[in-house]
C-alpha cells in the first residue's frame, strides 16, 4: 500500500478534480504489474497497472492480489468502471487503502466486487491514503475548495514594508518550492493590493507544471490593465463589484453587493471544478479566511536572516497546530493545519 502511495504521487498536479490513486498487482509477494493515475480523463491506476503486467506473467493476473490506494470505480465517467476489469481478469483479492466518498462511487466498488465474490480488505493505511487525496475528499465532502495558506515573513514578523512596499523575504530555494506548491494546486488567490503593490505573475514558471487559474480579489477594478494578470497565459478570474464580461483568458465575476467574496469564490470553484486554492496575499485577504476558519493548512516561511522593523504585519493564525518544519538556509518552513477542519 505504500508502494501504491508513492505510484499515486507521480499524478500530483495532472489529474484533478480526479483523486491520485496507484495500485500494485502482487503475485506470492512479488509485484508483477503497476500503474496509477496519470492524466484526468485518462486510464485509472488499476487499468495501468494490470496492462503493465509483462506478456509472459499475464496468466498469474487472476491468482495475484490487487492493492489500491483508493476504492475502485463502478461508473462510467470519462473511463469505463475499474471494477468491471477487476472482474474480468478474475482477480479474487482486493486490498483498498481508503473508500471513495464520491457520490457515484461512496462504496459501490466495493460492494460490487464482495457481490461477486471477490475478497475485499478495507482501510490499510487508511489515515495516509485519505490525506493523500486531502484535495479531493475535501471538495465533496465540504462542497468546497480545499484551502492552503501561504506567506513570508521576516524574523520580527512582517510580510511588507511600510506602505505595502514589497521586500523579498523568502530565499531562492524556497521560491522554487512554493512554485512546486503552485503547480499542484487547482488555483491561486490573491487580493487587489497584492496585485497592485507587487504585479506578481501567480505562475509556476520556477518549476515544470501547469499554471493554477488566477482568482482575484479587486471589489472597484483598481487594478491597472498592464498588471501581469492580465497576460493572457492563463486563465484569470477578477472577483468584483462592477461587471460581468470575459476577454483574452480574463473573465470578470460580479459578486452582488449582499455577497461575501469568500463564498462567490467557493461557489465558483465547486461549478468549475476546481478542488484546490492556495492563498498568497495579502495579509486582510488571507485573515479573512482565517478569521472564517475556511482553511485547511497553512505554509508559513520565516526568514530568520531579516528583520523589517515596520510594515504590514503577518497574518495570525487561529485553531492551528504545527504539523512539520523544514529549514532551507535562511528560510524556515513550518506546515499548520487547521484542527476544525480534519477528514479524520
Amino acid at each position: 500500500m505504500q508502494r501504491c502511495i508513492q505510484l499515486a504521487l507521480k499524478g500530483a498536479g495532472y489529474v484533478a478534480p480526479n483523486p491520485m490513486v496507484g495500485a500494485v498487482l502482487v503475485y506470492n509477494d512479488t509485484i508483477i504489474g503497476e500503474g496509477y493515475h496519470q492524466q484526468f480523463g485518462q486510464a485509472h491506476a488499476e487499468v495501468n497497472c494490470i496492462n503493465a503486467v509483462p506478456e509472459q506473467l499475464q496468466h498469474l493476473i487472476s491468482s495475484s492480489i490487487l492493492y489500491v490506494s483508493l476504492e475502485p470505480c463502478a461508473h462510467y465517467g470519462k473511463t469505463p468502471p475499474c471494477v468491471d476489469l477487476i472482474l474480468q481478469r478474475q482477480i479474487k483479492k482486493v486490498v483498498v487503502g481508503c473508500t471513495d466518498s464520491f457520490e457515484k462511487v461512496n462504496g459501490a466498488g466495493i460492494q460490487k466486487l464482495q457481490a461477486a465474490g471477490v475478497a475485499v480488505v478495507v482501510g490499510v493505511l487508511e489515515s495516509a491514503c485519505v490525506t493523500l487525496n486531502k484535495r479531493f475528499f475535501t471538495f465533496h465532502q465540504k462542497k468546497r475548495p480545499f484551502v492552503l495558506l501561504k506567506w513570508a515573513q521576516s524574523n520580527d514578523g512582517f510580510i511588507a514594508g511600510d506602505g505595502g512596499i514589497p521586500i523579498h523575504i523568502s530565499n531562492e530555494y524556497s521560491n522554487r518550492l512554493v512554485h512546486q506548491l503552485r503547480a499542484t494546486e487547482a488555483a491561486i488567490l490573491v487580493g487587489s493590493t497584492t496585485v497592485i503593490n507587487d504585479n506578481p505573475q501567480l505562475n509556476t514558471r520556477k518549476w515544470i507544471g501547469k499554471h493554477p487559474t488566477r482568482l482575484i480579489i479587486d471589489p472597484q477594478l483598481k487594478i491597472g490593465n498592464d498588471a501581469h494578470i492580465y497576460d493572457g497565459t492563463t486563465p484569470t478570474i477578477i472577483f468584483n463589484k462592477i461587471k460581468n464580461d470575459y476577454q483574452l483568458n480574463v473573465q470578470w465575476v460580479k459578486v452582488d453587493a449582499d455577497q461575501n467574496y469568500m463564498d462567490s469564490v467557493f461557489t465558483f470553484c465547486y461549478q468549475q471544478q476546481l478542488n484546490s486554492i492556495i492563498i498568497e496575499g495579502g495579509s486582510k485577504t488571507l485573515q479573512s479566511f482565517i478569521d472564517a476558519g475556511m482553511w485547511d493548512e497553512a505554509i508559513v516561511i520565516t526568514n530568520t536572516h531579516l528583520q523589517i522593523h515596520r510594515g504590514i504585519t503577518s497574518p495570525i493564525l487561529k485553531n492551528h497546530q504545527l504539523v512539520n518544519i523544514q529549514t532551507i538556509q535562511t528560510d524556515n518552513i513550518c506546515y499548520y493545519s487547521n484542527l476544525n477542519n480534519e477528514l479524520l
